[in-house]
């Protein structure tokens, strides 16, 4: 089988830095085979163009301004514009490993499939808050596993920070929709319903930097988590009760507290080793301060997640109201 021509999608808004160091990474790949990269400048404040201007000696690339309507749009844009036969799409706060168009090339030769996703990691550069809220975002203990590795590799809903798509798929799918986040599963749903396959790419990982604060994080996977009861209100048969899980969690806390001033203590101390145990799993892959972040990004992460779904679920699954008009934050309007 031929080599893939592959066109590295990727949206950027406001970060021209970001974009330096994404490539700046890419240049330095491995893959002998030609590939070009389509930059999407989503209405952008602080342009990027003069960083592209930089690496057009070294890369293949193409760049286009547009009027910002989100970064699923953003892709769907550059993938129109885009000429190879299949899309690579990250996010511009991405490091891409020197060996990561070999390994998806070599997959892709291996067992075929439409769209791909691939796990991200924590750079040595990462700070430590960084690599925490990695941790908190990869690790299989935690609601954000899937962007470690756990998930199924036949039944893998792919991230877009890090993820394949062949232009049969998107031709055939139209793309990402408006939601944002949870575009990336709607897309997966809505090609396993066309018969296509997902599958995941446990070697060909990212650092995905997330240069963001607690704040900032809290308020990400919030939306996350009132994105996921709007995707089972339209994909009901893929629903699943482990998406509670975050909100059974957080409610767990102070029942469990309310326990523990009667004199029973069992469920307090669960919680306490849960804690306990992130902590030294943390701690050993990285340091002890890290350790001590990645307990404060997993409770951020379990609040966060858990308090947005439950306000998605009562208002969207139980009082049937329009998602569109509950949560507008979550949808972009082209």
């Amino acid at each position: 089988m031929k080599p893939m021509y592959f066109s590295i999608i990727v949206p950027v808004y406001n970060r021209p830095e970001e974009m330096r160091e994404f490539l700046e990474s890419l240049s330095r790949s491995d893959y002998q085979t030609p590939f070009e990269v389509v930059v999407v400048e989503d209405g952008s404040g602080i342009p990027c163009r003069e960083v592209v201007e930089h690496y057009s000696a070294k890369l293949n690339l193409s760049y286009y301004f547009k009027p910002n309507s989100g970064p699923g749009d953003s892709r769907n844009f550059g993938m129109e514009k885009a000429i190879g036969d299949y899309f690579l799409i990250f996010d511009s706060d991405c490091l891409i490993p020197p060996h990561y168009l070999s390994v998806v090339d070599s997959e892709l030769k291996k067992d075929y499939v439409d769209c791909f996703g691939g796990p991200d990691a924590a750079h040595d550069s990462f700070s430590d808050v960084q690599k925490a809220i990695n941790f908190a975002m990869t690790s299989i203990i935690t609601t954000g596993g899937i962007r470690g590795g756990s998930e199924t590799v036949d039944k893998f809903q792919p991230r877009s920070f890090n993820m394949g798509l062949s232009r049969k798929a998107f031709e055939a799918s139209k793309g990402f929709g408006d939601i944002h986040p949870g575009e990336d599963p709607d897309l997966s749903i809505r090609l396993w319903e066309m018969g296509f396959r997902t599958r995941l790419f446990a070697k060909a990982f990212v650092f995905h930097k997330r240069r963001i604060d607690w704040g900032k994080f809290y308020k990400q996977v919030n939306k996350f988590g009132k994105a996921r009861p709007i995707l089972d209100s339209w994909y009901p048969k893929y629903a699943k009760l482990a998406f509670f899980a975050p909100t059974v969690f957080i409610l767990g806390i102070p029942i469990s507290l309310l326990l523990a001033g009667v004199g029973i203590w069992h469920f307090a101390f669960v919680y306490l080793l849960y804690f306990a145990f992130a902590f030294l799993l943390s701690a050993s892959q990285n340091s002890f301060r890290i350790g001590l972040y990645s307990v404060v990004a997993i409770a951020i992460q379990f609040y966060g997640y858990g308090t947005g779904f439950l306000k998605s679920f009562y208002n969207v699954r139980l009082l049937k109201r329009r998602p569109e008009l509950v949560f507008p934050e979550l949808f972009f309007k082209r």
